[in-house]
């Protein structure tokens, strides 16, 4: 597992939020601030970090299109450490993102637990796992739209909203 051939993208991508978030620095507390760029699933983050995974290039050319910020939430990034638990440095890679800022983890809490619920209920047919249901939860809390997602076909189903249908990356 290696992560070379994504390292250009991704210090490209963490240089433009760094000088945004300078720009939008406050004192407020984590949970208070609003979340605002592309949403990402475990897959891509996977993809990415992985070169003898499938998706890689598709996942890279995406990444390189990209100049907002990647949220994650907690139990996507979780399923990606898992997939990538059979090399250290992979899981490695993917704390780095966080702390250089590349991707940011969504503050999720109690508040959010019984719509999560409900979706994976609603969805409980196709099934829609927490993961989700987290990633569809704070893109409706957010008013968010744009996935970078390799499961098209739950994420073309899911919707942030009554009427409103995610935009999924790489198209």
């Amino acid at each position: 597992m290696t992560h070379g051939s994504t390292s250009s993208a991704w210090s490209a991508l963490a240089r433009a939020i760094e000088g945004e978030r300078r720009e939008n620095s406050s004192p407020q507390s984590f949970a208070r601030r609003p979340v605002r760029g592309v949403l990402v699933d475990a897959g891509p983050l996977v993809a990415l970090l992985d070169q003898s995974d499938f998706q890689h290039a598709a996942s890279v050319a995406a990444l390189r299109t990209l100049r907002d910020p990647l949220v994650t939430v907690w139990p996507a990034f979780t399923e990606a450490m898992y997939l990538l638990a059979s090399a250290w440095r992979g899981q490695k890679a993917l704390w780095s993102r966080v702390e250089t800022g590349a991707l940011t983890l969504a503050p999720l809490d109690e508040g959010d637990a019984p719509r999560m619920r409900e979706l994976m209920e609603k969805y409980r047919d196709l099934p829609m796992d927490l993961a989700d249901a987290a990633l569809v939860r704070v893109a409706e809390r957010e008013d968010l739209t744009r996935i970078f997602t390799l499961d098209r076909r739950h994420f073309s189903v899911y919707r942030p909203g009554r009427r409103r249908r995610f935009s999924i990356l790489p198209e």
